[in-house]
Order: C-alpha cells, then sequence, then structure tokens
C-alpha cells in the first residue's frame, strides 16, 4: 500500500462516498477468506439461535491460527442466499463480521484512486450515497487491522 509521507494527506482525505446496497458482490466471487473472532462467532451463534460449538461446526474452518466462514463450492459466502426477488443477500447482515462491515474501506481499495475506481466497478454502493469522513475511513481501516488506531 502507498503510505502518504509524514504530513501529506491521504488522497481521500476530504472523504469517500458508499452506501452498501446489499448487492452481495463484494461477499462472493473469487477465492479468499471471511476471518471471524470469537466475539464475532458468539454474536452471529446468537443470531441464528445456536450454540456457539453448532456455529463453529456448522459455519466456520479454521485457517492456520484464525476462522474464516465457510463457503460455497462457487466461493460464495454461505450466509450470502437468494431473497424472494432472487438477489443475493447476507442473512446475518446486521451481525456481519467486521472484515465485512467495513467494505470498502480496507486498504487494498484506498490505496490509490484507481484501486478504489476498480473497487467500483463491481461495487455499485462506491462513489454513491453517504459521504465518510476521513477518520471514519481510518477507523474502518484499523478496525480491520489496515492502520493503528
Amino acid at each position: 500500500m502507498t503510505e502518504p509521507t509524514a504530513g501529506q494527506a491521504p488522497w481521500y482525505a476530504d472523504g469517500l462516498r458508499f452506501e452498501c446496497t446489499q448487492c452481495g458482490n463484494c461477499c462472493g466471487g473469487a477465492p479468499g477468506y471471511v476471518w471471524v473472532s470469537e466475539h464475532e462467532a458468539r454474536e452471529i451463534a446468537a443470531f441464528l439461535d445456536l450454540s456457539t460449538e453448532a456455529f463453529y461446526e456448522q459455519h466456520v474452518r479454521r485457517v492456520g491460527n484464525r476462522y474464516a466462514l465457510l463457503e460455497k463450492p462457487n466461493w460464495d459466502c454461505a450466509f450470502l442466499i437468494p431473497d424472494k426477488r432472487g438477489r443475493k443477500v447476507c442473512a446475518i447482515y446486521s451481525v456481519r463480521p467486521i472484515q465485512c462491515r467495513t467494505w470498502p474501506f480496507w486498504p487494498s481499495n484506498v490505496e490509490a484512486r484507481q484501486t478504489w475506481k476498480a473497487a467500483g466497478e463491481s461495487c455499485p454502493g462506491i462513489d454513491r450515497g453517504k459521504h465518510h469522513a476521513l477518520p471514519v475511513i481510518q477507523q474502518a481501516m484499523a478496525r480491520n487491522g489496515g492502520l493503528p488506531l
């Protein structure tokens, strides 16, 4: 990631516009991991009315020292399901992991204007909707492990 030099503001210093359309595009496709912490696992388990142990057995896999949500064979998140109109929606949206909550404010997306625009090619919420100020973006990246708080 191209970090601004000391005293230099990032290219997105004036903030960025984003509003989730719940299109599901960021929830599937190419292989990857949706990391889930113990706290998030307990929250999701409660939402699904499962014990934490049952949630881990049914919906999580171990990857090294971490845990990730399971995917479908097409690499979509297992919680990405069709709604009544056939759109893919998140079945756990209100308790989704931090990684999901902080999209699209990931270091890989805000590295440069070009990476932000590239993310916007598959995400209809980028450059639309609510304005997010620099501190909000930085906090989202820090929560997702991209920047120190």
